[in-house]
């Protein structure tokens, strides 16, 4: 009786979930916004991928940000400082973000008057995997400081991603990281993932990731007309 009432709750979880998250994908799609959810273990350097990239393209992209963390508001004052919009979510206790969260933080936003919404997911590689957020894409950051086998050991979050940004490679040569190991790993569990090499402190590798942001964009607007 009891697992069965369990097997019942996750059920209407998820399929509440997935009726949100298609509301949002028509409105997303209305807006000609472009959506995308940031994925990664904690500590992965996803908040500084941001950070940089807000910096950049603030004057050519308007940006906005919704922050998922579990307490605080430390990462959306980041992003606040290089003069995004951004809105934090506290998920308390939960280890993900779910669309009836987004669709909440929406309401700090005009999706009219935005290029690209990027959702910072809660650091966690198990369980953002399994909620839908309307994203148009989902962009998985990867540190080098992790190791290079983390794509084999959460393969399920790293199939779900369109696009994989690996991050610090400054640190490689300090920290004999074998990246051709790594990418190895990648296209086993997802070989169609964009991959993108990168150091957010540095700049190194950058241009490239923002290259195809604009294209990303540019596509979605198009869809829109």
């Amino acid at each position: 009786m009891e697992q069965s009432k369990i097997i019942q709750v996750t059920e209407s979880i998820f399929s509440e979930n997935e009726r949100v998250a298609k509301v949002l994908r028509q409105k997303f799609a209305d807006s000609g916004v472009l959506v995308l959810n940031l994925v990664s273990s904690p500590g992965s350097g996803k908040t500084t991928i941001l950070e940089r990239t807000a910096a950049d393209l603030k004057s050519e992209l308007n940006m906005a940000v919704i922050e998922g963390d579990q307490q605080t508001s430390n990462d959306a004052d980041r992003i606040a400082r290089t003069g995004v919009a951004a809105v934090q979510i506290n998920t308390m206790a939960g280890c993900h973000l779910d669309a009836p969260m987004v669709e909440k933080a929406l309401e700090s936003f005009d999706l009219d008057n935005l290029d690209v919404l990027f959702i910072e997911n809660v650091g966690n590689l198990v369980c953002p995997a399994e909620f839908d957020l309307g994203e148009d894409f989902r962009v998985l950051a990867l540190s080098v400081t992790e190791g290079e086998d983390k794509p084999i050991k959460y393969p399920v979050m790293f199939m779900s991603a369109q696009a994989i940004l690996i991050n610090k490679i400054d640190l490689v040569p300090i920290l004999g990281f074998n990246m051709d190991e790594c990418n190895d790993y990648i296209k086993r569990v997802n070989s169609q993932a964009k991959l993108f090499e990168l150091s957010a402190r540095s700049g190194e590798g950058m241009e490239n990731w923002y290259q195809w942001l604009r294209q990303a964009v540019r596509t979605k607007k198009a869809g829109k007309k």
